[in-house]
């Protein structure tokens, strides 16, 4: 099969651009490598429509193998007809094959093997002609008790059984079938007798009905659960069975003689018992498949603005991971992240340790000369926020919430053990806080982003997918921002393209031996690192006091030769030629193209002279939620709100505003005007206000409006 002509057919590209890009691919390199160095051979293709071509070239690679073993297996049965061979050769999805395969697939006993076994398959066969005969004058020929045949009724049962049988194996009908769920289907679900109680939450579905094409990705998921959890019924059936039965009796009834109605009832049971399970079984599976996919697309895109949320930078910070009565784990960190000091305070257990604990924290900003402070969000959050407030700092302090989501994860797992050994996990989580702050991309790469918490349904669905996209993302974003060579830990330097988890291990080892790396250059001196990982890697990773001011930036190594060309046409230094912007201005770059260095590239160069190493986040913006709330028995309808979106779902956004737990904008309620996606409005962490609408201290549910406030 020629995927490429397939694959560019179905994505909408050029042929050349996915025969070159699948090129790459096969040789080793990287997504983002060939979305950001490899241009000219892809037609400037983007990360997604390359990421498209790799998954649509894995699951081509997958039927061709799924195809080869079905072949083996009909040939081996000596069943491989040439006609079969074309067909089979000929299909396009994994459906089509399995439908082919259906017949000749090896099967437990069925009541039709068992018929066959007996002798039936010939009555069978006689009675589909449907010629005028005497049912039950040709049935009596195939009476044998010794095969548990005893009567005529026997023979005609056994041979309903053999044709209802492959009337469920006819592509044609299945085809015909899979049309009419498609088109008529409901999905409907209903509540377990005597489960109305325990499974209230799930009471919004306990009488539901909707046609199944247009139900949305987080209602097929919240059914499903509730059925998994054994609440909920649900079913998938065409509104009106009977619409189903006549179909098929439009294929396979073509007389009104007696046969003709053995085979009628043979439709009627094929449907009932066969092709109505199996199709019900099938689109559950496309209904799942496709949820998934928008669930997991969610996270991934809430995921991904996670990653990128404005760093605070290089700060000496003090972290602190807030509690009540086993106190608050306050420690210090210099500008790379580096644990100074810890200690706890009890500043919620009277009022002497209040007083002893705003005290503490002002002496503890002054002798580490800390310039911003970290707080948890979570249970007494607000509280040390205010404490925080009430201390008298020398210098300006800016106090920042941070979200937990994740930290206990990450305090108890191995890498944190590897990295802190001498630290129990409070110390370790009020760590992971405070670098959250600093660079929050650089700290959760170390986490699982399945426990970062901005997922719906993350544990519902397919986990191999969504652990493949979360993946993608993860690198799509480290390798967008660059990663600091020396500085970077091996957690984040192994999402670099190229690297992996067993390089990022070594390129440490070799850091922690021979001292900072000098130039890029050097990479190629670390054991089992070698030009290809190095061409993969190399544009991504910084050197912030390179000699080489490429180094620096993220120009590739291989372009290095060309920028000295640029320089030297205009009479100066590379170095020279990235201060000084009317140099740049003098340099045409259509005379540095070349068959393999086109125009986007070098438009690339150029920007990248202009801005060495731009970190493309966003500039860190402080926030304050409003300080007369701070637990959910505060909030009154009306009351407008400064909050923080913690999370956006195909539904709404959930947004906190500082009670200790996240309120619901739901999609109707986010502007005066019609939302499709919540992307349209809002981003992760984005800064906003809300207007209170209902509050339900009882279930701890808040409801909230964007409408008609600026």
């Amino acid at each position: 099969m020629n995927y490429a002509s397939k694959i560019a057919e179905q994505l909408n590209l050029g042929l050349r651009q996915v025969e070159k890009t699948i090129e790459l691919l096969e040789g080793g390199a990287t997504v983002p490598f060939i979305a950001r160095y490899r241009k000219e051979a892809t037609g400037s293709l983007n990360e997604v429509q390359i990421a498209a071509i790799r998954d649509m070239l894995l699951k081509y690679k997958e039927l061709n193998k799924r195809r080869d073993s079905i072949l083996q297996s009909i040939d081996e049965q000596g069943k491989l007809t040439p006609q079969l061979e074309q067909q089979l050769k000929a299909a396009e999805t994994m459906t089509e094959l399995e439908d082919l395969y259906l017949p000749y697939k090896p099967k437990r006993k069925t009541r039709a093997t068992i018929a066959i076994e007996k002798g039936l398959e010939p009555l069978a066969i006689k009675i589909l002609q449907q010629k005028p005969t005497d049912i039950f004058s040709l049935a009596k020929e195939y009476i044998d008790a010794n095969k548990g045949v005893a009567t005529e009724d026997d023979a005609l049962s056994g041979a309903r059984d053999i044709i209802a049988e492959k009337i469920n194996e006819d592509t044609t009908a299945r085809n015909r079938m899979r049309n009419l769920y498609q088109r008529t289907a409901l999905l409907s679900a209903k509540v377990c007798k005597g489960k109305e109680e325990e499974g209230a939450k799930y009471s919004s579905w306990f009488d539901w009905e909707e046609n199944m094409s247009k139900a949305p990705s987080h209602r097929i998921l919240a059914m499903f659960r509730g059925e998994n959890e054994g609440f909920l019924k649900v079913k998938i059936q065409p509104e009106n069975d009977d619409d189903a039965v006549a179909l098929l009796e439009r294929q396979f009834v073509k007389s009104s003689y007696e046969t003709s109605n053995q085979v009628k009832m043979a439709v009627k049971d094929s449907y009932k018992r066969l092709l109505s399970p199996s199709m019900e079984t099938e689109f559950y599976n496309i209904l799942k498949a496709r949820a998934d996919v928008e669930a997991i697309k969610v996270f991934s895109e809430n995921l991904r603005q996670l990653l990128l949320a404005s760093p605070l930078g290089q700060k000496r910070v003090l972290a602190i991971d807030p509690g009540f009565r086993t106190g608050c784990k306050v420690v210090c960190l210099d500008e790379q992240g580096t644990l100074i000091h810890n200690e706890t305070i009890y500043p919620f257990t009277s009022v002497r340790e209040e007083r002893d604990s705003v005290k503490k924290l002002e002496n503890l900003v002054e002798a580490f000369k800390i310039e911003a402070i970290a707080i948890g969000n979570g249970t007494a959050g607000r509280e040390t926020e205010e404490l925080v407030k009430r201390a008298r700092f020398k210098h300006k302090i800016i106090a920042v919430m941070v979200s937990e989501n994740g930290a206990s994860v990450y305090s108890a797992s191995d890498i944190a053990r590897e990295e802190f050994p001498n630290y129990d996990v409070t110390v370790r989580g009020a760590v992971s806080i405070g670098r959250r702050l600093m660079d929050p991309l650089s700290e959760l790469v170390k986490i699982d982003p399945k426990s970062i918490g901005v997922g719906q349904y993350q544990h519902d669905v397919n986990q191999a997918l969504l652990h493949e996209s979360l993946n993608d993302v993860v690198v799509s974003c480290v390798n967008n921002v660059g990663v600091e060579l020396n500085t970077a830990s091996k957690e984040l330097l192994s999402y670099v393209s190229g690297i992996g988890p067993m390089l990022a291990k070594k390129i440490v080892a070799h850091r922690n031996k021979k001292g900072p790396f000098a130039s890029r250059q050097e990479l190629l001196g670390v054991d089992r690192l070698g030009d290809k990982a190095f061409e993969q890697c190399a544009g991504f990773l910084r050197i912030r006091n390179a000699k080489n001011p490429l180094d620096r930036s993220a120009v590739h190594p291989e372009r290095y030769e060309l920028v000295e060309k640029m320089a030297s046409a205009v009479g100066a230094s590379v170095e020279e030629l990235m201060q000084n912007k009317e140099l740049r201005n003098k340099i045409d770059i259509n005379k540095f193209v070349s068959a393999e260095c086109g125009l986007p590239t070098l438009e690339d160069i150029m920007k990248e002279l202009d801005k060495p190493g731009l970190d493309p986040r966003t500039k860190f913006e402080i926030f304050e939620f409003d300080k007369n709330v701070s637990k959910i028995e505060d909030l009154k309808e009306g009351m407008i709100l400064p909050g923080i979106v913690t999370n956006i779902t195909a539904f709404g956004a959930f947004v906190d505003v500082g009670v200790h737990q996240d309120g619901l904008v739901h999609l109707s309620q986010m502007a005066d005007r019609f939302v499709k996606d919540p992307n349209e409005i809002l981003k992760l962490h984005q800064h906003v206000k809300v207007k209170v609408t209902e509050v339900d201290v009882k279930r701890k549910r808040i409801s909230f409006t964007m409408k008609g406030i600026q």
